[in-house]
């Protein structure tokens, strides 16, 4: 049974930083990519990050690159978003999600992926 637990969230100021975690459990990491997608109020949600089972590639959104870091511990079953120099944008609720398919490019789209975590709020002040 797949359980995908986000833990890390909080509320920041702009500019601080936050680590994220996705706490899995009946998943093998090295045979799934794994993303990190977000929603605010009112808006759909959106990917922001992925780490392939093929390598670990990654693949970030144009809005957190060069700011936010994806990265797994497979010992730990464990999968990371290290978010730094937060912006008031960033606010959302931010989901963990694995894709079972073995595509050969992680994926962008929430429909190529099969089981989600319940979220974890950030929050960023101006």
């Amino acid at each position: 049974q797949v359980q995908l637990v986000e833990s890390g969230g909080g509320l920041v100021q702009a500019g601080d930083s936050l680590r994220l975690s996705c706490a899995t459990s009946g998943l093998t990491l090295s045979s799934v990519t794994m993303g990190w997608f977000r929603q605010a109020p009112g808006k759909e949600r959106e990917f922001v990050a992925a780490i392939s089972w093929r390598g670990g590639s990654t693949k970030y959104t144009d809005s957190v690159k060069g700011r936010f870091t994806i990265s797994r511990d497979g010992a730990k079953n464990t999968v990371f978003l290290q978010m730094n120099s937060l912006k008031p944008e960033d606010t959302a609720v931010y989901f963990c999600a694995g894709d079972l398919s073995r595509r050969w490019w992680p994926s962008s789209a929430t429909t190529s992926y099969d089981d989600w975590g319940q979220g974890t709020q950030v929050t960023v002040s101006s």
